[in-house]
């Protein structure tokens, strides 16, 4: 009896052994090219890193990723190409920016839907945001999950924004997205459209009085050299789609796309909690390198929303309106346990 115990552990030993050696076989010498728009150290990049060392050590060392952080390899309209296209392997970058390839992305950037990122979660992390990547893949395109960004603010060098009113005449550098044009120049803004790394410059040469961004972004970029007024307007939330090539998808073994997608719903995890733990530190850098950052009421942000209204219905129809009345369900139910 006991021989045949110790012939049946030590089967499961050899069985267990056999297969880690099978999947370990499955696993090839390969290194995957990352893009982003924000620095390593930017809560992007940090989710980035995180991502590639668990990559690595999934693998075994035989899979690493390159990252080419603040736009070395051009904006993101410029890397989803190059993805499609296949010279390009991973990028992250705001959900909404895909409106071009899926309409349908749009419902990301839906003005003032948000309260809390927790809300955003629920929406990116469920049946919408499956949903929406399930177009991705006839696009060229591979979607992982979702980062954050956060809920963008509006900063410029010209005075700040209390009121309505106070957006009027103001040049914006705005996201390449038709939404965001649309909003900006409804709230009386001259919208001018522009990849990120060029925003800087625009700013220095006064192409542009200002932009809007997430405090962490503009901590991590320096815009406080070049921008004057932050006004917390809050008016968007960013989830960001981490997408792969297909074309690089399409060469992996089921094995290795296990560590990839696992690997990404472990870092996805990891950067939240980075990026939200990092927003108070920025606000307090921008405070001590002379950026003024005022509120605005919520009055005021009520005028917002309803000068902005046509636009909203505009969209909530070109995305679909059962696709919104879902996002609107997640949320209200997410409320409902807070």
């Amino acid at each position: 009896m006991r021989y045949l115990k110790s012939l049946f552990t030590a089967t499961l030993v050899g069985a267990a052994a056999l297969l880690a050696s099978e999947a370990s076989a499955q696993v090839s010498e390969r290194t995957l090219r990352w893009a982003q728009q924000n620095s390593l150290e930017h809560p992007q990049g940090q989710g980035a890193k995180k991502f590639a060392e668990l990559v690595e050590q999934k693998s075994g060392g035989k899979i690493k990723v390159r990252i080419f952080p603040s736009g070395q390899l051009g904006g993101d309209l410029q890397n989803v190409s190059a993805l499609q296209g296949g010279t390009l392997d991973l990028m992250v970058l705001n959900a909404g920016l895909l409106v071009g390839i899926v309409k349908e992305f749009a419902v990301f950037d839906l003005p003032f839907q948000f309260n809390t990122p927790q809300e955003a979660d629920a929406v990116a992390d469920g049946s919408v945001g499956r949903k929406l990547f399930d177009k991705l893949p006839e696009k060229g395109l591979v979607g992982l999950g979702y980062f954050e960004l956060g809920f963008r603010n509006v900063t410029n060098s010209k005075r700040p924004i209390t009121k309505l009113e106070d957006f009027q005449g103001l040049k914006l550098r705005v996201l390449q997205s038709p939404l965001f044009i649309d909003v900006f120049n409804t709230l009386g803004a001259n919208t001018i459209a522009m990849p990120f790394p060029e925003v800087y410059t625009a700013m220095e040469q006064k192409v542009i009085d200002g932009h809007e961004n997430p405090f962490t972004v503009i901590a991590d970029s320096k815009l406080y050299e070049v921008q004057k007024y932050v006004s917390t307007t809050r008016h968007i939330y960013n989830p960001q789609s981490v997408i792969m090539s297909k074309k690089s998808w399409d060469k992996l073994s089921d094995e290795e796309r296990k560590i990839i997608q696992s690997s990404l719903d472990e870092a996805k995890t990891y950067q939240r909690q980075v990026s939200r733990e990092a927003e108070a530190k920025a606000i307090a850098l921008l405070k001590e390198k002379g950026m003024q950052i005022n509120e605005v009421s919520p009055k005021e942000i009520a005028r917002m929303r309803e000068k902005i209204k046509p636009v909203l219905d505009k969209y909530s129809k070109e995305v679909g309106e059962a696709l919104v009345a879902e996002v609107n369900a997640e949320i209200a139910k997410t409320r409902g346990t807070n």
